[in-house]
């Protein structure tokens, strides 16, 4: 042996040679372990306790079925119905319809168990033990954000931490002019299309997605405005660059590919981190000027992270964010407060346009609390009848279809032992659409269900309503996105009826939430 280690010793290219080799058989070995033999031991394991579910294919798992499934779920939009899970998740669908609620799906090498039961949900999501951790995401999916949302741990407790008083219910009032102010101008600017008959007609899901983008544009950035709408433009792009992506994530080093979609993700990263840079930096040189911080997203979240790094009398920036951090938190107010409140406020015109009786409802309320006048906070907060059609249509649209957890050691859940490495996926829309737990009438829109609140919505009363999440991860800005919808929709009511257009056509899919594929052209009539 010893003869040999001397003989490649005397020879440089021996030597290379036995080091390349000796990589190249620990890298076969890796992907061997990684592609084959951990997703059989895992299957195993699942399914010896009764759980079945689709068939693991090497590497891909269940993509190419998926990509699949949407391909034919898509190629033409749906009946008038809120019944739409088949569209959105055609996979799950079929999955839980052929092999149960408790079913086993792959997302790539890693086996995804659905979780249907509430409590189940709960007990995930609480996380009391921290035993159950969030999906890593992707090199690429971080290039759209790497925040909040992504952390764990010491990290994300303390992020949480910093981010509260930002969007404390009395920072949130001192916003509402930045919400009403970019109501005013979509409703001026709808008055200008009225035709002579009173009538005007246009989708309304850019439009959706122009004011929700113009709303965390100004109560994230204030007098920066213009230079936030270049961002949520950008960040815009990247989610829709990310889903195209999709298809390539489980391939090692992907983010590497000289593709055209992976160099335009990686440009639009280096723009929104330079202009999220210039807009950070002279904010924070006013406030050590001694300027009084705005009362914006971003500037109370540069108050909190400062006095955070300056508690017990002494300066630690460890203590606090980074500035490459404090970019990453800007860059989620993008894509969840622009994302999740765009996405309700279009499918709630779809759904008043459909039940035009609980448009008049929401508007009779509306005027009987502000007549003409703009609404307020405290109005806001007590407009019933409106607050019962957003949950319903968060319900029966939920933004996120599913939100994934994984297990990072065995446990015990209900009747179930996963084993480290199982993906538990909660499917967040099937379970709002579920009879058991909602009734026959699970896929009727019927806000009165939350007339008594969420915890009695259900036919048990048993709590299974998960639009912004659970548990202390639950979604920080719910409250931003419900005032802001309440605001956008009740100053359209006040000036508005509408119905859908005869160019409707209903095709709910996934992007990063619940998308209308074609669009949602409403009719509007001036009152």
């Amino acid at each position: 042996m010893l003869d040999i280690f001397y003989q490649l010793g005397s020879n440089p290219w021996s030597l290379f040679i036995g080091a390349f080799t000796f990589l190249l058989l620990w890298g076969a070995a890796w992907a061997l372990e990684w592609a084959w033999l951990r997703p059989r031991r895992l299957d195993r394991a699942l399914r010896k306790q009764g759980l079945r579910g689709t068939v693991y294919r090497p590497l891909t798992g269940d993509l190419k079925d998926n990509a699949r499934l949407n391909k034919e779920a898509r190629a033409k939009p749906m009946p008038l119905s809120h019944d739409i899970t088949s569209r959105v998740a055609p996979l799950i669908h079929r999955t839980m319809k052929e092999f149960g609620k408790q079913s086993i799906t792959w997302v790539g090498p890693n086996p995804r168990v659905t979780i249907m039961d509430p409590e189940l949900v709960k007990e995930i999501l609480s996380n009391k033990f921290g035993h159950f951790g969030k999906q890593k995401s992707t090199r690429l999916g971080r290039l759209l954000v790497h925040a909040l949302l992504n952390y764990e741990g010491e990290k994300w407790a303390k992020h949480r931490r910093i981010l509260n008083p930002a969007f404390h219910v009395e920072k949130l009032k001192k916003m509402l002019p930045a919400f009403s102010t970019c109501c005013d101008e979509l409703v001026d600017r709808w008055n200008k299309l009225v035709g002579p008959n009173g009538l005007f007609e246009m989708d309304v899901w850019p439009e959706m997605q122009n004011l929700t983008g113009d709303v965390i544009s100004r109560a994230a950035f204030g007098s920066s405005y213009e230079e936030g709408r270049r961002i949520f433009q950008l960040q815009s792009e990247q989610a829709e660059r990310l889903i195209k992506a999709i298809p390539t994530l489980f391939i090692p080093f992907n983010w590497c590919l000289p593709t055209e979609n992976n160099k335009r993700m990686k440009e639009n990263a280096r723009e929104v981190r330079t202009l999220l840079m210039g807009i950070i930096t002279k904010r924070e040189k006013a406030i050590q000027n001694g300027e009084t911080p705005k009362d914006d997203l971003l500037g109370l979240l540069l108050e909190s992270n400062m006095r955070e790094m300056g508690q017990n009398g002494k300066s630690n920036s460890s203590l606090g964010m980074t500035i490459d951090e404090v970019i990453e938190e800007c860059k989620l107010f993008y894509f969840a407060g622009q994302e999740t409140t765009s996405v309700l406020l279009t499918w709630t015109f779809v759904a008043l346009s459909m039940h035009p009786e609980w448009q008049e409802k929401a508007r009779e309320e509306v005027l009987q609390r502000f007549g003409r006048e703009k609404p307020d906070f405290d109005g806001l907060s007590r407009l019933k009848v409106v607050n019962m059609i957003l949950y319903e249509v968060l319900r029966l649209y939920s933004p996120v279809v599913m939100i994934t957890r994984r297990t990072y050691k065995t446990m015990q859940l209900g009747d179930l032992t996963f084993p480290p490495g199982v993906l538990l996926g909660m499917p967040i829309l099937f379970i709002h659409h579920d009879t058991d737990i909602w009734g026959s009438d699970a896929t009727e829109f019927k806000p009165t269900r939350f007339a008594e609140g969420i915890s009695k919505a259900t036919k048990n009363g048993q709590l299974a309503f998960f639009p912004f999440g659970w548990g202390p991860r639950i979604c920080i800005g719910q409250n931003f996105a419900l005032i802001e919808a309440k605001m956008g929709l009740s100053m359209i009511l006040q000036n508005f009826k509408f119905e859908l257009s005869e160019k409707y056509q209903h095709a709910p899919y996934t992007v990063d939430t619940v998308h209308p594929e074609h669009g949602a052209p409403i009719k509007f009539h001036k009152l």
